[in-house]
């Protein structure tokens, strides 16, 4: 190796060494800090008293350079003084009169602190860090035949894209050749295996486990699923709750006021209670200390971070602190109906023939007229005899679409109508089956009937049903005095059906979008804080309106981007899960404020009346601040 590509080398390990250190800067710094205090301490046992004024002045230096820097800029930025300009002025005090360790010390801790903090920030972002990895840089193209490796960021719509077992899917899009399992745990949360074959959909970031697939591009590389669940969670990191605005407003006026205050104290106590200019001095610089309100200022925002953090990591991606402390403030919650509370797609219920009819073959051969129709129903009815009977279905001779009402067809010498009631004739469909259309109907089923040669001779039933764990997600909010509403565009029959079926409290049928915002509304008034669920472009303006919007993760885009929270996997119970994960944030944030201004208090009071010296000052703010920051990191578990 020649000595140029030696030095090149040796620059690049540097440089990744420096990489890898400059996340734990802080906690290295203090370390070093704490090092430097105890040898300063053993020089001044040992009356080397140069040297221990070094070691200290190096234990300020290099513990409070970090905190030093952001209170200088952030002053400068804001015109306005705030903690970290507190510390650094009880710290020179303290040296000003003597108390080199304890300044040091102070110093110290609010380095530890500050490498607390940090390390939350680290956390919170470790998760969007650990999903970018997920993002593979480059994708094989397919063009005329030839492959050629390329940029994800070059791949446009349209394009094609061989994917082999082991490879994570470049970009999102539809499967147009091959079958293949697909690990979607970076998408859903879901540990098992999905099978795909042709026209499926796949995710940018999953991983194709078993066969090789040609997919076609759906979407730019900027607008796929995964980088709208990056952008959300950077979002959600940058968004400030209420109460932490609050207590940014707070700070720079209590600074201002604490200063005010500990200037008194240098003379007041002095002229009128008799003290000596070196305690009242004294007493000023240890006010000045356990006054800073730095456990109050990290009351909140560690643990918002922390449970932004952790709901990323189950699937439930929050858009700013606001919403999630809103969450635990819930007291009624709306949901669409299509595609929320139900799969959002019909599916065959049940089919009755006529005696005499061969139900197999009555099925095989509505699915294979149904086939050539895009229709929801028709394909439901095809999907049906698939999963029911796996036989290839038939081609008809011949087939007629009358819009409105159903299909005509002729099938092995058959003649054929497939359609609603007033296309076979209402009085043979009251008939039919002693009446069971009704029954039925009333169940939120919409019927197709089937006449054969003039005879009326099935009916199929198939509804939208609810999802399996709509049920259990109901029940759990309801558990949490939490007021259930549903609201949907079916009608009242309908509505009164699924209503029933999935638990809510409430329903409104017949509600177009902006019936929907009303209800909204009217909820609003009624209760404090509302959410709405829903996935459906109809649904964005009541997302809007509401205290708390709530997208399910399979929705349209724009619901995704009005919604405040979304439900990466479709999970209803994920929006109880929020609910606790919201109520047990804005639990620990009031022990946190409660418990730091209990301390404040309590050292002030200690120091006026002469019970505290520095050193307990300095260990009893400082500490407060640690058990703070500790008592939020709590968020990060499950």
């Amino acid at each position: 190796m020649s000595s140029e590509a030696k030095v090149l080398s040796k620059s690049i390990q540097e440089v990744s060494l420096l990489e890898k250190i400059k996340p734990h800067f802080e906690l290295i710094a203090a370390v070093v800090s704490g090092v430097l205090i105890a040898a300063g301490w053993l020089f001044d046992k040992n009356g080397n008293e140069v040297e221990s004024i070094i070691s200290y002045l190096l234990a300020f230096v290099i513990g409070g350079f970090a905190k030093a820097k952001e209170g200088i800029e952030a002053t400068y930025e804001n015109k306005e003084l705030n903690v970290e300009m507190l510390m650094i002025f009880a710290a020179v005090g303290s040296a000003i009169i003597g108390y080199w360790t304890e300044g040091a010390i102070l110093i110290f801790i609010f380095a530890v602190s500050g490498a607390l903090e940090t390390y939350t920030m680290n956390k919170s972002h470790k998760e969007i860090s650990s999903l970018m990895e997920l993002q593979p840089q480059e994708a094989l193209r397919i063009n005329n035949g030839y492959e050629k490796r390329v940029a994800v960021s070059e791949l446009m719509v349209g394009d094609h894209i061989l994917i082999k077992p082991g490879e994570r899917v470049p970009s999102d899009g539809v499967i147009i050749k091959g079958l293949t399992n697909i690990d979607e745990a970076a998408i859903t949360g879901e540990s098992m295996p999905v099978s795909k074959s042709e026209q499926a959909e796949v995710f940018a970031g999953t991983v194709n486990l078993t066969g090789s697939i040609t997919v076609q591009v759906t979407k730019e590389s900027t607008d796929t699923l995964f980088q709208k669940i990056i952008q959300l969670v950077q979002s959600a990191q940058s968004e400030k709750s209420p109460s932490q605005l609050f207590i940014e407003r707070f700070e720079g006026t209590y600074v201002k006021v604490v200063l005010l205050v500990v200037i008194s104290m240098f003379f007041l106590p002095y002229f009128l209670l008799g003290w000596s200019w070196h305690e009242s001095f004294y007493r000023a610089m240890i006010l000045l200390v356990v006054a800073s309100p730095c456990a109050l200022v990290a009351s909140i925002m560690p643990a918002t971070l922390s449970a932004i953090s952790n709901g990323a990591k189950h699937g439930i991606l929050v858009k700013g602190g606001v919403h999630l402390e809103n969450l635990g403030h819930l007291e009624a919650i709306a949901f669409d109906k299509t595609g929320t509370l139900t799969k959002g797609k019909p599916e065959v219920t049940e089919v009755l023939v006529n005696k005499g009819i061969d139900k197999e073959e009555l099925i095989l051969k509505a699915a294979s007229i149904e086939n050539l129709s895009n229709h929801p129903l028709a394909q439901a009815i095809v999907n049906y005899a698939k999963q029911t009977l796996r036989k290839d279905l038939l081609q008809p001779e011949s087939l007629e679409d009358i819009p409105g009402w159903g299909v005509k067809a002729s099938i092995n010498g058959e003649q054929w109508k497939i359609g609603k009631a007033a296309f076979v004739g209402n009085d043979q469909v009251d008939e039919f089956a002693e009446g069971k259309a009704l029954e039925l109907a009333g169940l939120g089923n919409t019927l197709v009937f089937i006449e054969i040669d003039g005879m009326l001779s099935a009916m199929i039933a198939m509804k939208d049903v609810v999802r399996e764990e709509t049920k259990h997600a109901i029940e759990d909010l309801k558990k949490q005095n939490i007021k259930t509403i549903m609201l949907t565009g079916d009608s009242e029959k309908t509505a009164r059906a699924i209503a029933a079926e999935s638990h809510v409290d409430e329903f409104y049928a017949e509600c177009l979008p902006e019936e929907k915002v009303e209800q909204l509304k009217q909820l609003k008034e009624k209760y404090k804080t509302v959410a709405m669920v829903g996935d459906g472009i109809n649904d964005a303006p009541a997302l809007a309106i509401a205290n708390v919007g709530i997208a399910m993760g399979g929705g349209t885009d724009v619901a995704l981007e009005t919604a405040d929270i979304v439900l990466m996997k479709n999970d209803l119970p994920k929006i109880a899960e929020a609910v606790r994960l919201s109520q047990r944030m804005n639990k620990i944030i009031k022990q946190n404020v409660v418990f730091s201004i209990a301390v404040i208090m309590l050292l002030i009071c200690s120091n006026f009346f002469q019970l505290l010296d520095l050193p307990f000052g300095v260990i009893g703010h400082e500490g407060s601040t640690i058990l703070v920051i500790l008592n939020s990191l709590r968020l990060l578990k499950s």
